[in-house]
């Protein structure tokens, strides 16, 4: 099915630099599926296959035998290993960075060697506001499966290997459509349905085409796109440069975004590295870890989301949302006994992960819609409660 003939090609990065085992499957990206002891995922038009070992990464890219509406084959060279070192952001040195934390914080220094080779991807934007988008009240399974059904169903088909097929993700044109909202509530998506049929509409519709883009940080410029200053619609005087808090702050005024998900795209579809998403992960760390106080709420305010994501900034510095990671992932109790002991060694077994993470949208169209029908299941109980005693009533009255 290829239209360039499918070689692995071979980048020399050690797992301390990179451990795709953890890094595409800790909760950043919801469309890498893993056959055997290679990782595919569809990029950018071509479907990527990545696989590793101890001293290198391995590569090699699938492209449509035709032309696909929506996705633009390259012709020519052959521009995937560029592709790749910018979607793996391999131009950080992360040994570097990893020392530094060790250096400034304690607990990163305890934690660290164990989870080594955590990276934060340079993903697609749109992509990663829709998936995170579905993160809401969520966990990776089956935001997984919320991201491979969007694909399925609205993205551009690239092929099929061993069997398998390959869909792009949709593009906004395709999510904007007036019957997507109801077709992704059958599909399972719930309440999230309504917001990214919203936002789809919104980015076709009010945002001048490339606004999302326009947000991205101009040192973490995203494959296959021009990255220009800010436009003049996203800053109030008209010259404002991108900058993470003018980022954080548009993407709040998108349908289904809230400060947890508006850090994520920054830090994971933006290429903001001091962005750091606060969930219930996050706040058990600093609680536990960073001596903050317990709320008696599980509602997180923007106060408290603010809080924590400055401390963080000021301790670990610029690529704050880096060091987040590698801490969110020591968190999480499947990885801790997956991993505990066995750096560098043998390749890491899939883990089903289940992540429930606290939105900042707290009363949903779903909890609304189980209460009406409570009531009206009571109702209709009590009405019938009260037609058996009429009954009766009339009853006695009779024989009387």
């Amino acid at each position: 099915m290829s239209r360039l003939a499918s070689q692995w090609h071979k980048l020399p990065v050690s797992l301390k630099e990179l451990c795709i085992d953890t890094t595409l499957r800790c909760g950043q990206s919801f469309r890498w599926r893993k056959f055997d002891d290679e990782w595919r995922c569809t990029l950018h038009g071509r479907i990527l296959s990545l696989k590793q070992d101890a001293n290198c990464l391995y590569y090699k890219a699938t492209f449509p035998d035709k032309a696909v509406k929506g996705v633009t084959p390259k012709s020519g060279d052959d521009d995937t290993e560029a592709l790749v070192r910018s979607y793996l952001n391999l131009q950080v040195n992360l040994g570097t960075l990893y020392e530094q934390w060790s250096r400034d914080d304690a607990n990163f220094r305890k934690k660290a060697p164990q989870f080594s080779g955590i990276r934060i991807l340079n993903q697609d934007a749109w992509e990663a506001l829709v998936c995170f988008i579905c993160s809401s009240n969520n966990n990776i399974s089956r935001i997984s499966q919320m991201a491979h059904k969007l694909c399925l169903h609205y993205g551009p088909l690239l092929g099929t290997i061993d069997g398998e097929p390959f869909h792009d993700f949709p593009t906004p044109a395709a999510l904007a459509a007036p019957t997507v909202e109801a077709h992704l509530r059958q599909l399972g998506f719930g309440y999230r349905a309504k917001y990214i049929a919203q936002t789809a509409q919104t980015l076709c519709g009010d945002k001048h085409e490339g606004w999302l883009e326009q947000l991205r940080n101009p040192a973490c410029p995203s494959p296959g796109s021009k990255n220009t200053a800010l436009s003049k619609s996203t800053g109030e005087d008209g010259d404002c440069p991108p900058s993470y808090k003018t980022a954080h702050e548009q993407l709040l005024l998108l349908s289904g975004v809230g400060p947890k998900v508006a850090d994520c795209v920054c830090l994971m579809g933006l290429g903001w590295g001091e962005a750091v998403p606060v969930d219930t992960h996050v706040w058990q760390i600093a609680v536990r870890d960073y001596k903050f106080k317990k709320m008696a709420s599980k509602t997180f305010s923007k106060a408290i989301h603010d809080s924590v994501g400055d401390h963080f900034r000021s301790l670990w510095g610029p690529y704050a949302g880096w060091a987040q990671s590698v801490l969110f992932t020591a968190n999480l109790k499947s990885f801790s006994e997956q991993l505990k002991g066995d750096v560098g060694g043998d390749e890491v077994k899939t883990v089903k992960l289940e992540i429930k993470e606290e939105e900042e949208v707290q009363t949903t169209e779903e909890v609304v819609s189980t209460k009406r029908k409570r009531k009206a299941v009571f109702k209709a109980e009590e009405e019938a409660k009260v037609a058996v005693i009429e009954t009766q009533t009339r009853s006695k009255r009779r024989r009387r």
